[in-house]
């Protein structure tokens, strides 16, 4: 049983927290082995479960409106923290750190589900299968994928976040545990943080809620270069949240230079050489596709360039496999190598308690238990009634073990490597593939249709479980949490976030709808199950594909990766619209010039870093509060008919300007702040 006292805690991480360490140097965490911290106690697992029912209605609205899905673990640290120094100022015990990184596990999982449920899911509705699937069926996809996830990923665990140590800069997770560590040291530290979390709250809220000015700052809407977007189709564009700035700061030059040149290609290359093309060609350039004629630049990417990027991923994340192979080989050596051991009789308590995952026996019995409960699922709900039935389920069945296994490292990288891992292209290609090989096995229609989704759905969840839960595997590396805890409840917080989030989609279906009808003139947007619904459709219904598309993505990928540049990078940015983009590589510059500003002095380097870093990980925690606090009053004025937030609709030529002024604005202000900081 934990012991309620608190140890005298180091004030912050240790020197070599962030970078690779030197031969024969090991790290300590924060919280060493030895000492008995509350960790997953009564008050964390209410808490927790709490912020998982809020954030995963918050968040399933917000990727259903906007196709973009938000991470919870962030803003839910910050809060934990919050209710921490609320304690200790009534005159309880504070909550330790592994309390707050419990919650914030917990609660991670709304995003979690989210990214994999959402994306997909809806779909059902939108291709009219909602008879074929109820409440149980829906709810089952993305609680068994999340914990496929979980399984999958535990014996990587020690390659990314200990034989990696300082090679991958994990972005979110330094962020995260900034928070963490100043929550409990307090004083100007925590100052600092959350000045600039207010300020990345009011700068995204005053943006995205009240529309003070356009939060995507575009040449579109500039008449100097109406002749480039209106003939060329190519324009620029740039987000202007200071979430995205700060998370460019953590990212670094290289890598937000690579998925900068990758989205630089797609939209002044092949967006306007499409777009030259099909002005020649009355109808679309490939079968079930639409004009070329009649789309603007945003619609030539949206419809035909991202697929090159889809096609990109799946080749970069299947030579990222090839590339890691030697990990995986080692983590299924080192699964065997534990059950040998635990069949002759070895007990486990050698390892430290900030090594101990859930054991690889264990590991094993579970993923047998999941993959049962996925075949009985596909068998006795999905293709009931087939021919072969028992057959195609166990084909289906490997399909997901397999691509989920596959993709679990290459997901897991993009979010040590970038913070964000392309879950929905790796989705579009799972279905792709599925589709495919069902539809070869004779399964077409709204059948065929469902399984592919189905698959899908379980893979898209898994992936977002991976590459979540690498980032929680490391704030665990760096204060001290026990592998183990985190990862059980994990699974836990998957069952109620599952729940929760089918019961908004189903709402939502019913209420709003997520194709235009007489019933639902207005409905969501839902993007990604949209295009998700699209594939399936062209897979099982007219059985066309764009695969000279995905093709030519393929052989970019391939072609970037032998130069020895990352292609899952470079194919991210490919895949990604623009804006999003473009804002990663001014905080990446930002951070660069930061550095530079030391003439060399490590001691003021590693100061004016550290404190610059501190300033974006509270932007990205203040962007990210504002998105989700968005999505509640949105959700609440809709539910309600009111309006409880004025909308100033400067989101025209003028407020073009301002938004990339106060963008800035901004990224001089976090350089001057980072250079206030003085070398101790």
């Amino acid at each position: 049983m934990d012991t309620p006292e608190t140890p005298q805690l180091i004030p912050g991480l240790p020197e070599n927290a962030y970078r690779p360490l030197k031969p024969g140097e090991k790290y300590e965490p924060l919280i060493t082995a030895e000492h008995g911290v509350p960790e997953a106690t009564t008050r964390s697992t209410v808490l927790g479960l709490g912020m998982t029912v809020l954030f995963s209605a918050a968040a399933a609205y917000i990727a259903l409106k906007l196709g973009q899905g938000i991470e919870t673990a962030i803003p839910i640290a910050i809060l934990a923290v919050g209710c921490s120094a609320l304690l200790g100022a009534t005159g309880r015990r504070p909550s330790t750190m592994l309390e707050n990184l419990q919650v914030a596990t917990l609660g991670a999982t709304a995003g979690i589900v989210v990214g994999g449920s959402v994306f997909v899911m809806p779909a059902i509705f939108i291709l009219g299968l909602e008879g074929r699937s109820g409440f149980s069926q829906i709810f089952l996809v993305p609680f068994l994928g999340a914990v496929l996830g979980v399984l999958f990923l535990i014996p990587f665990r020690r390659y990314f976040v200990a034989e990696m140590h300082g090679k991958l800069p994990f972005p979110e997770a330094t962020a995260t545990t900034e928070i963490l560590v100043t929550g409990e040291k307090g004083g100007k530290a925590a100052g600092v943080l959350l000045g600039s979390m207010g300020l990345g709250f009011v700068l995204d809220y005053l943006a995205a809620g009240f529309e003070a000015w356009r939060d995507t700052f575009s040449t579109a809407l500039v008449p100097a270069f109406s002749a480039a977007t209106n003939r060329l189709k190519a324009i620029f564009a740039l987000n202007t949240s200071a979430a995205v700035m700060g998370l460019g700061y953590i990212i670094g030059v290289r890598y937000a230079a690579i998925i900068c040149a990758g989205s630089f290609l797609s939209y002044w290359v092949l967006v306007p050489l499409v777009a030259h093309i099909g002005a020649q060609v009355p109808g679309g350039l490939f079968p079930g596709m639409p004009p070329v004629s009649g789309l603007d630049a945003e619609g030539v990417f949206g419809s035909y360039v991202r697929l090159i990027g889809i096609g990109g991923i799946f080749a970069a994340g299947l030579i990222s496999i090839a590339k890691m192979s030697p990990v995986i080989v080692q983590a299924l050596r080192t699964v065997l190598k534990e059950l040998m051991r635990l069949k002759a009789g070895a007990g486990g308590g050698a390892l430290p308690r900030t090594d101990r995952d859930v054991p690889m026996a264990t590991v094993a019995v579970l993923t047998g238990v999941v993959a049962l409960a996925i075949l009985i699922y596909f068998r006795a709900v999905v293709l009931t009634g087939v021919p072969g039935a028992g057959g195609k389920s166990l084909i289906a069945l490997a399909l997901t073990l397999l691509i989920s296994f596959l993709f679990a490292a290459v997901s897991a990288w993009a979010v040590a490597m970038i913070s964000i891992t392309p879950v929905s292209g790796m989705t579009l290609t799972t279905l792709i593939v599925s589709a495919v090989i069902l539809a070869r096995l004779g399964l077409s229609g709204g059948q065929g249709m469902l399984a592919t989704l189905l698959i899908g759905g379980v893979v898209c969840t898994a992936l977002s479980m991976t590459g979540s839960m690498v980032t929680l595997m490391k704030i665990g590396y760096w204060l001290g949490g026990t592998p183990r805890r985190i990862q059980l409840s994990l699974i836990g917080g998957a069952a109620l976030a599952s729940l929760t989030v089918t019961a908004v989609m189903i709402l939502f279906a019913s209420t709003q709808g997520y194709v235009a009808s007489p019933a639902h003139p207005n409905p969501l947007p839902a993007p990604q199950a949209n295009a998700m619904a699209a594939v399936a459709r062209s897979m099982m219904a007219s059985g066309e594909a764009p695969w000279f598309l995905y093709g030519l993505g393929a052989v970019i990928a391939a072609v970037v990766e032998m130069t020895g540049i990352s292609g899952l990078a470079f194919a991210l940015g490919m895949y990604l619209p623009m804006d999003l983009n473009t804002p990663l590589l001014v905080g990446a510059i930002v951070a660069w010039s930061v550095k530079r500003s030391a003439a060399g002095d490590a001691g003021l380097e590693k100061a004016r870093g550290d404190r610059g870093t501190l300033v974006a990980s509270g932007l990205i925690a203040g962007g990210a509060l504002a998105g989700v606090f968005k999505g509640v009053m949105d959700a609440v004025q809709d539910r309600m008919h009111v309006a409880l937030v004025p909308h100033l609709g400067n989101t025209g030529w003028g407020g073009n300007w301002l938004g990339l002024i106060v963008f800035v604005a901004l990224g001089v202000g976090v350089f001057i702040d980072a250079r206030r900081a003085r070398a101790t």
